[in-house]
């Protein structure tokens, strides 16, 4: 049980207040939300308020904070929830000599929610959390809020009342704040907790989590779908809390008995594992750790209505020990890493509130985030992709619930649809493969693509839709009017709005937005993207770097690039924030460099390739001059600068130069020469090892001088070549270039002659051995002398260089 000493305090075994604040202040850096833990209906029974109340005056107002009672009768019809361990919901207390109602253990009291006193001083603690920034409160326990005779003393009416006051409190003092209801209802009967929207914003759905590990027991659709038939509607602005596990036993109180006695003989064979009217597991025990399950009811609790909820833990698959008595063997310290006490403190172990999992099968020197970390194929990787996915589709938050007939009764499927965006769920409960034909003709003439492997399925006609699906298999369906149509509608410049600053780009919401949204969409019109024939699959940015801390005027980001068919790919992308008054008119001159505009609280403005904005120039040249090392989220950027002094001054004149190349050339004040890298490839580029050699060791003088680089570092990997600075030599133009332009003019030459001299044949191989005085004088006119002698200087100069 849980209960409640001190309202406006921390538990001295976790810390102070201050510890509190600074991880708030920490969540919310990191966008993170806060939901605390609000026991309203009792308190424990060493309370201060309770220890009062027992000594005072029957009724004065601290005596009526609690519920008291000469005798034990009253409310008879009110069920007695812990079973295991409470004969009556009265107990005595010597001291009070009198009985006090609890609708839980003997040692939590409830309050009197009948007293004004009681309301008064409850919106006291509310105001103390949420005044220090606590984004939400979980209401424990809120069903049984008062007492009537004749009633079971669940889901009243004046409960909802009381809700409703609270709620209006809450809105008049604070804003974005939420209330969670934990009621373990029926659905109708849970969905009362929501009002008209005015009560609590969000509540669980306890009825729903016992019947998908039914439905995958039997392999039979039924359990679910009866009850989400039986699931109202809710208010717009409510939603419901999905789960799979949570700190308490897989609850079955909201099953009939029937139901019950079937789950206690398929997931508690052993009855040590029961307590109360549930069994005290955790996800992958329940499922005999079997990967397929567990991806099976995690793609279930992302795919149905609701906000899922993810108990710790689950997401690496970690085990329990229901040895340690009452619900402690689902909450054993979080497994890190492999390290002493599982990475979760450095304490002694024996000062650990509990012991750490050391069961073989889940042993945390296995099962760690760590060790996942490292492994893509593993649990917490698959559950970060899945996540990220259902990110992408508001339909899965918002959408509305179809469920769709199937011949195959061991196959669930339904839809989600929210404005144009729709998508199918299917989902085989089975342990064999299944063949289930679908019927959607509302779906007629659309077009499905698998969201993960974005493979295109057969166009959905009037008839049933047939699919086949491997044991415990599932799809994600996208459907599109066609291929052009399906995934993300593409604008032309896309827009953004931020808050505050720019650079909460990169945080939270904003920085899915931007990888899923805009960057994808900008990589495919970048003349340096390498892959525009294959298909993306998803964009990450897993480097962030700022130029500058105190005045960021860009952000150089790393950028993994994953598509459905072949290997990842890592791009360079700096991106800079220019308001409209000041970006110099960047969109005109280099349309390919603006990624979005943005409208920054009242001020608009754009976001562009950084490589397009003199601030990030000097930020660059003054990495490599100063030899700067910044630092990222895993490495840093360092830069080396040539065995010459760096002497320019840039004065505002750099420019791009507008050459279309896979990189990204400028040039500074016309003395030196700077390439940024795009796509990016571990260990140091050939051309910085070629160029120093020759510079600083050959001394080879007919290439441009070693100036500088910047290379990317981390502690676990080779450094990343990310930008080379040479000399800039003045030219006219490259051989590539003017070799093209004498080869157009020769064959304008030959092909607009009319009674030109007979061209005498000579062997293969000949022209490119002999002296220009040995080429025919025809061949020479038309190709003209000097290309032929730049040529021949070109040739000795590369001999030149290989000697070197």
């Amino acid at each position: 049980g849980y209960d409640i000493a001190d309202y406006f305090d921390i538990h001295k075994d976790y810390g102070t207040l201050r510890d509190f604040r600074e991880f708030l202040k920490a969540a919310h850096k990191r966008d993170i939300r806060v939901i605390a833990e609000l026991v309203l209906n009792h308190t424990s029974s060493e309370h201060a308020w309770f220890q009062r109340s027992r000594r005072a005056a029957a009724g004065t107002q601290w005596r009526e904070m609690y519920v008291w009672s000469n005798n034990s009768e009253k409310y008879k019809d009110a069920r007695i929830i812990f079973k295991d361990f409470e004969a009556s919901n009265w107990s005595w207390d010597p001291v009070a000599k009198a009985y006090f109602w609890h609708r839980f253990y003997s040692h939590q009291p409830d309050l009197n929610f009948d007293s004004a006193f009681v309301k008064e001083e409850l919106f006291k603690v509310i105001d103390f959390w949420f005044s220090m920034g606590v984004d939400g409160l979980r209401l424990d326990a809120v069903p049984y809020l008062y007492e009537r005779e004749g009633s079971n003393c669940e889901n009243l009416y004046e409960t909802h009342q009381f809700l409703k006051e609270l709620r209006a409190h809450i809105d008049s003092k604070f804003s974005n704040r939420m209330l969670l209801a934990e009621a373990n209802q029926w659905p109708e009967d849970a969905v009362e907790y929501f009002g008209c929207g005015d009560e609590c914003h969000m509540a669980f759905h306890f009825p729903l989590m016992p019947r998908m590990f039914m439905a995958l027991q039997m392999e039979d659709n039924f359990p679910i779908l009866d009850i989400l038939k039986s699931t109202p509607s809710l208010p717009d602005n409510c939603q419901w809390a999905t789960f799979l596990r949570n700190h308490d036993e897989l609850t079955l109180e909201m099953v009939t008995d029937e139901e019950r006695d079937y789950m206690y003989r398929v997931y508690a064979r052993d009855s040590r594992a029961k307590i109360n009217l549930g069994i005290r597991r955790r996800l992958a025990p329940l499922l005999s750790n079997d990967r397929r399950k567990i991806e099976l009811m995690n793609i279930l609790l992302f795919s149905l209505p609701g906000t899922p909820i993810i108990y710790y833990g689950d997401e690496i698959g970690m085990g329990d020990n229901y040895y340690l008595g009452d619900r402690n063997g689902v909450r054993t310290p979080m497994q890190w890493g492999p390290d002493r006490n599982a990475g979760f403190s450095e304490a002694h172990p024996h000062r650990l509130f509990l012991p750490v999992i050391i069961d073989p099968e889940y042993h945390y020197e296995t099962v760690n985030v760590r060790n996942q970390e490292s492994s893509f194929s593993s649990l917490l990787w698959w559950m970060r992709g899945v996540i990220a996915m259902r990110r992408r589709f508001r339909a899965f938050s918002r959408g509305e619930l179809t469920i769709l007939s199937t011949d195959n009764y061991k196959v669930l499927a339904f839809s989600r649809s929210f404005e144009d965006e729709i998508i199918v769920v299917i989902v085989n409960m089975s342990r064999f493969s299944q063949i289930v034909h679908i019927d959607m003709p509302q779906y007629s003439g659309l077009i499905p693509e698998e969201v993960f492997g974005r493979s295109i399925y057969p166009i959905i006609k009037d008839t049933p839709y047939l699919l086949t699906l491997g044991p415990y298999d599932y799809f994600w369906l996208l459907l599109g009017k066609n291929t052009e149509e399906i995934g993300i509608v593409e604008e032309r410049i896309p827009s953004m709005k931020l808050t505050k600053s720019w650079e909460t780009l990169f945080e939270g919401r904003n920085r899915r937005e931007f990888e899923e949204r805009l960057l994808s969409r900008y990589l495919k019109h970048c003349r340096w993207f390498a892959s525009k024939t294959r298909r993306i699959n998803t964009v990450t940015i897993i480097e962030d770097i700022p130029l500058n801390r105190e005045n960021p005027v860009a952000h150089l980001l790393i950028i993994k690039v994953t598509f459905t068919e072949g290997l990842d790919e890592q791009y360079l992308l700096p991106v800079s924030f220019l308001l409209k008054q000041v970006s110099g008119g960047i969109a005109e001159e280099f349309p390919q460099a603006v990624i979005a505009d943005v409208l920054l609280d009242d001020n608009e403005g754009v976001l562009c390739d950084g490589m397009y904005d003199e601030r990030v120039h000097r930020e660059l040249f003054d990495i490599i001059a100063g030899q700067k090392s910044i630092e990222g989220n895993r490495g840093s950027v360092v830069g080396i600068a040539g065995a010459g002094p760096l002497e320019v001054s840039l004065g505002g004149n750099t420019r791009v130069l507008k050459v279309e190349q896979s990189n990204t050339a400028m040039v500074f004040g016309d003395k030196l020469f700077l390439k940024l890298y795009r796509k990016l490839e571990a260990g140091t580029n050939p051309e910085l090892e070629i160029l120093r050699f020759l510079s600083d060791e050959a001394h080879f003088t007919y290439i441009p001088s070693f100036a500088g680089a910047i290379e990317y570092q981390t502690k676990t990997s080779e450094p990343v070549t990310v930008a080379i600075m040479q000399d800039y030599i003045d030219n006219s133009g490259n051989a590539w270039t003017y070799t093209l332009g004498v080869i157009a003019r020769y064959f304008e030459s030959v092909l607009s002659g009319v009674g030109q001299p007979k061209i005498r044949t000579v062997k293969s191989g000949v022209i490119f051995t002999a002296e220009i005085s040995e080429v025919p004088s025809v061949i020479r006119d038309r190709i003209g002398e000097l290309f032929l002698e730049m040529i021949a200087l070109l040739g000795k100069r590369t001999a030149q260089m290989h000697k070197s």
